[in-house]
């Protein structure tokens, strides 16, 4: 079965995300299929928190991908901040 999860790189109390999909089998920060994005969540001022390719994302959930507690959690987060650029780019756009 293949899963869509976190798997943790960055420094000793300085977490950084990949956003991966893999084999439920492999470890945490193993073998993977794709990395669909990141999220740092100790982002600061200007830098950015979170990174998804939600088409992909899409794709993966489409042909069963389970997605993990977080995962689902951010995937929504990134789905609404996607939702709030798109007026916002059509006001610039005018």
């Amino acid at each position: 079965m293949v899963t869509i999860r976190l798997a943790r790189h960055g420094s000793k109390k300085n977490p950084f995300y990949h956003i991966t999909v893999a084999d439920r089998a492999r470890s945490r920060d193993g073998r993977f299929i794709e990395r669909l994005g990141f999220y740092n969540p100790v982002a600061q001022g200007r830098a950015e928190g979170l990174r998804v390719d939600l088409d992909r994302a899409d794709y993966w959930l489409s042909v069963g991908a389970q997605p993990s507690d977080v995962v689902k959690k951010l995937l929504k987060q990134a789905r609404q901040a996607q939702t709030a650029e798109a007026p916002a780019a059509e006001a610039v756009a005018e």
